[in-house]
């Protein structure tokens, strides 16, 4: 197997968000964790890393097993290794259960809580989201759910367990998921129609479907105030991740606005730099005020 089409069966870029997400919430967790004094165990950090990179792997390797025949008809997807015939599924499918069991095995051995979540976040995204694509938009709620599940799993590899922050770093990346979901549906919209996929609100680039991305897109500005709501962020990353909201809002109200593909390709570009900058900023607050 060429590396080339490993890269392309893991989906590479979207593992390597992921994995990113879980890092920075292992290390708030770590920051966070008074039993440790606040120490980070590096070990675990990079155990986190590993694991996390291989259930992730794991999942897109599930997801693509199942809709093979689905990919064959899309362009973008047509020349992934299994529908392009270069890969079989029994060997994807062995590929996809040794990463799994040795990805959850890592994430396990944090503790029982992380390898559950994980476990979990195999299972919802492969065999609940992936085929319900095809059958409803509620696919994307619960796409949603293993979408925000990263910072959790992360949080609580490094903190023990679920407590406040954890929820709200998964409330965050859980209300933030939806508006990057139909960004990126709306722009591949012509694709997915190939392969029969509903993400959509309403099946097709209207103003409801903007309408109601901007409405979701609202709700992320109260939640992401929570963290200095709440008294466990600061102001500064309060300020960063309001102006982060108001920015994001507002390409999706130009969305509302043109209803133009072009105005989802900001969109969807700006989920992309949202995240990482938000929990950066999270993060960077914990360092600043030695937690």
């Amino acid at each position: 197997m060429k590396l080339s089409d490993f890269i392309k069966l893991i989906k590479l870029r979207l593992t390597f968000l992921v994995v990113f997400s879980a890092s920075i919430s292992f290390l708030i967790g770590s920051m966070a964790n008074t039993k440790t004094g606040g120490v980070i165990n590096w070990k675990h950090w990079g155990m986190l890393i590993v694991g996390g990179f291989l259930v992730t792997a794991a999942a897109n390797c599930f997801n693509e097993i199942i809709e093979k025949d689905y990919d064959r008809l899309m362009k973008r997807t047509m020349d992934r290794p299994i529908p392009a015939g270069r890969m079989t599924t029994g060997q994807a499918l062995v590929l996809g259960l040794f990463m799994a069991i040795f990805g959850t095995y890592l994430l396990g051995s944090l503790n029982l809580t992380t390898g559950f979540l994980s476990v979990f976040s195999i299972l919802l995204y492969a065999f609940a989201y992936t085929p319900l694509k095809r059958v409803s938009s509620i696919a994307v709620f619960v796409g949603a759910i293993p979408g925000a599940l990263p910072p959790l799993i992360g949080y609580v590899a490094g903190y023990g367990t679920i407590d406040q922050i954890a929820l709200v770093l998964f409330a965050i990346q859980f209300v933030w998921q939806f508006t990057h979901f139909w960004a990126i549906a709306w722009v591949l919209d012509d694709d997915y129609k190939l392969a029969g996929f509903r993400l959509l609100p309403t099946g097709k680039r209207d103003f409801t479907s903007a309408l109601v991305t901007f409405v979701i897109t609202i709700f992320l500005v109260p939640v992401s105030w929570l963290p200095t709501y709440y008294h466990f962020g600061g102001y500064y990353v309060g300020v960063v991740s309001l102006i982060c909201s108001l920015l994001f809002l507002y390409q999706s109200f130009t969305l509302l606005r043109t209803l133009e593909v072009k105005s989802a390709k900001q969109l969807m570009y700006g989920s992309f730099l949202y995240l990482p900058v938000v929990q950066l900023m999270f993060l960077f607050d914990f360092i600043g005020k030695g937690k």
